[in-house]
């Protein structure tokens, strides 16, 4: 389950190395606080150590958080290795937990997703502004393999980024230019042990069988190193393309608060090629709430129509783009949107577009009572009569099918992009529905240490 003794020919990383890793990922507050996700493993558990010795003379302080998905017997056991190993060093820690249904297909992408909500929401919580994560060279080497064998595009190959902008949140990942080895030299140097996860070794996980091929690879000069260096090179070429990107969305793009776009073309189509067709499939991630873009072939396709002047509306990406007089007018399509059951108090981002909670409500009502859905042209049926005439104006009809409409047994209760609520609805049904998409329009730029 540990990793054993036995002296590492890699030197521990000393307080002097670490703070030079930690100073381009600032700026930080006075007394920085940060969170670190810990898992047990070397890697996890030296940054932990790392950033803790780094935060006290800052007078800062330093949570480790570790998530159990509850997937496996053994992770809550893991999970109190965690914190009996750390807790000696004064190094507060947290476990949280993924409740309720788990999926049953993709278990291991929603896994991923779940653990970043929990350790993104406590950070929320807690008004921690900084979330460090333990990734190093060797994952950044194999990371690169695997999506150079997936066949992805620049933004894949250039890999983890050391600093991601989240709203509210960043992710910083110090190691990523550290080999694991030294990770481990640093945990023995401080005589402490750690956990070796068995999907490591697993063949059946493309990451192992990477990593059982990276030594014949290194023979041939592809060293973890040169694999990471490569990497870093596009993530250079990346971020140079992001900040042309973001010039031309700006001139492009007026994005409305109820989840539509307003799209001039022009600078799309005179911008280079690869910047036009980079900015459409931001627009329509945006507002589709997508993880990532469309297949290029369909992308490109949908360019074209639009460099020749669409007459008609087309469909991509989640999303209609629709001609307009003053330009395009891209709008989430209204079909196979969620539904969801939602309790008093609770909260979440619906269709990836929709930062959506709900008040207390003081025991009036069952969990299960409240569902979450697109309004739909039954719902604007039912609530047109009642929706003040600015939203009505401002919100065009294409929009309106897709926006969040929160039910109850007797219909429809708030759609709160139209300022509409039942008058029989508390004041406080909806505390917050806010359109913040899992991908902005205009990203941070991707960062290279």
């Amino acid at each position: 389950m540990t990793g054993g003794p036995g002296a590492s020919p890699a030197a521990p990383i000393d307080a002097a190395e670490f703070a030079a890793l930690m100073a381009p990922l600032g700026p930080f507050e006075a007394n920085p606080r940060i969170a670190a996700a810990v898992s047990g493993g070397a890697d996890s558990l030296a940054l932990a150590v790392l950033l803790h010795d780094w935060a006290r003379p800052l007078g800062g302080h330093v949570t480790a958080l570790t998530v159990d998905h509850g997937l496996r017997p053994e992770a809550a056991a893991e999970a109190r290795f965690v914190a009996r190993t750390l807790e000696p060093l004064g190094l507060a820690h947290q476990t949280l937990r993924w409740r309720g249904a788990k999926p049953s297909a993709n278990i291991s992408a929603a896994a991923r997703r779940a653990r970043y909500d929990l350790l993104s929401r406590h950070c929320a919580r807690r008004g921690l502004l900084h979330l460090a994560l333990g990734h190093h060279l060797d994952d950044q080497a194999e990371t690169f393999l695997l999506r150079l064998g997936r066949g992805s595009g620049l933004d894949g190959l250039a890999a983890m980024a050391p600093i991601v902008e989240l709203p509210g949140l960043r992710l910083l990942r110090p190691l990523l230019g550290l080999p694991k080895v030294r990770l481990e030299a640093t945990l023995r140097a401080r005589g402490l042990d750690w956990i070796e996860d068995p999907t490591n070794r697993d063949p059946a996980q493309a990451r192992a069988r990477l990593r059982q091929l990276l030594p014949g690879l290194a023979l041939e000069g592809l060293t973890a190193a040169r694999l990471a260096a490569t990497a870093r090179h596009l993530g250079r070429a990346r971020a140079a393309l992001e900040g042309e990107l973001a010039r031309i969305l700006v001139r492009a793009v007026t994005l409305d608060r109820a989840g539509f776009a307003r799209v001039d073309p022009a600078p799309l189509v005179a911008a280079p090629g690869e910047l036009g067709l980079r900015a459409l499939a931001r627009v329509l991630i945006t507002v589709g709430g997508a993880e990532y873009g469309p297949r290029l072939e369909s992308l490109e396709r949908l360019f074209g129509l639009i460099s020749s002047g669409l007459t008609a509306g087309a469909t991509l990406g989640g999303c209609r783009v629709l001609p307009r007089r003053d330009g395009l007018l891209v709008v989430r399509e209204a079909r196979n949107l969620p539904v969801v059951r939602l309790d008093a108090g609770q909260r979440l981002l619906w269709d990836g577009r929709f930062d959506v909670a709900l008040g207390r409500a003081r025991g009036r009502r069952e969990i299960g009572e409240f569902g979450l859905g697109a309004l739909a042209a039954a719902g604007w049926a039912e609530v047109r009569a009642a929706v003040p005439a600015a939203a009505v104006a401002r919100i065009p009809a294409p929009a309106r099918a897709a926006l969040p409409a929160l039910s109850d047994r007797r219909g429809v209760l708030a759609v709160p992009q139209l300022g509409y609520r039942r008058p029989d609805s508390p004041a406080t049904v909806v505390k917050c529905c806010q359109f913040r998409p899992k991908n902005a329009l205009i990203s941070s730029t991707f960062t290279v240490a």
